[in-house]
């Protein structure tokens, strides 16, 4: 696994550790970041605060548009008390504004807010609000037409989910609903082309081995197989999928009716793919008194 200057960065900021050794921790593990920490930490050398062991899963999601271009960027805290905090949310809103001028995380985290780095203005806030906080990911788009659209927004223009896209022709009316029902269903690529050829190929094999198993001939198999990769790419492609606004159009057939083509999307939901612990109310609480 090709070991990134941002991963290197994360584990610095998360165990303390000098460049080298982060660098040489996620090689060892083959980028594994947990296995990294634990690596240092066998070796003597992670030195993290202890506000760096928590998990920050929580947060929020900020979009921000201006003109042909848009940007979404995920900044994380340890709990929903947080993400509900004036101070963060301003801090995030910041973060979201300087984003549009920068092209990724590495250049965001190193971007000026007010006479400090985005990466210090986190460190201080974490420092004044006394939980784990972290600058995780941002995404950008550009189009003719540039919608966003953020569900159960917290304040404007931020919230759990956040979503961009980029139109070429139509209006922002239209996009509007492309983008909620993006929020609503979660596609895992545009169209068939811009799907992991592997996950496709793991889907077909899937599908063949189902087949197999109905004893049925070969020529009615693969009929089969490709019945239900057509089935497959409907419902996990945007333009594939049925449109929520009017389910007997495909997305796709939405956009050509209404004169546009959607060219690109963001969906950034708060804490996907972040492992966590799960805690009740009650513990929550409890860890957000003791600081």
């Amino acid at each position: 696994m090709a070991i990134t200057a941002a991963m290197v960065k994360e584990l610095r900021d998360t165990t303390g550790a000098g460049m080298m050794d982060a660098k040489k921790a996620l090689t060892e593990n083959d980028g594994d970041m947990q296995a990294a920490v634990d690596w240092l930490r066998t070796k003597g050398l992670a030195k993290a605060a202890k506000k760096s062991d928590r998990t920050a899963a929580e947060g929020l999601v900020a979009v921000k548009v201006d003109g042909g271009q848009g940007v979404a960027v995920e900044v994380n805290a340890e709990t929903d008390f947080v993400a509900k905090n004036a101070e963060f949310q301003t801090m995030v809103g910041d973060i979201a504004g300087a984003a549009l001028s920068v092209a990724d995380v590495d250049a965001l985290n190193a971007a000026d807010l007010g006479g400090k780095t985005v990466a210090e203005t986190i460190t201080d806030k974490i420092a004044t609000i006394g939980e784990n906080m972290s600058l995780r990911r941002m995404a950008k788009i550009e189009g003719d037409v540039v919608v966003s659209y953020v569900h159960n927004a917290m304040t404007d223009g931020m919230g759990k989910i956040g979503v961009l896209v980029a139109l070429k022709g139509g209006d922002e009316a239209f996009g509007k609903q492309v983008a909620m029902h993006i929020a609503a269903t979660n596609p895992a690529a545009l169209n068939e082309a811009a799907l992991d050829p592997a996950v496709v190929e793991k889907e077909r094999q899937v599908q063949i081995d189902i087949a197999k198993e109905s004893g049925k001939p070969d020529n009615v198999i693969e009929k089969m197989i490709e019945g239900r990769m057509k089935k497959y790419m409907s419902e996990v492609t945007l333009l594939g999928q049925s449109f929520v606004i009017n389910p007997d159009l495909t997305v796709e057939a939405a956009a050509k009716e209404a004169g546009a083509e959607i060219i690109g999307y963001v969906r950034l939901e708060v804490g996907e793919g972040i492992e966590k612990k799960e805690e009740d109310f009650a513990a929550e609480v409890a860890k957000a008194a003791q600081g």
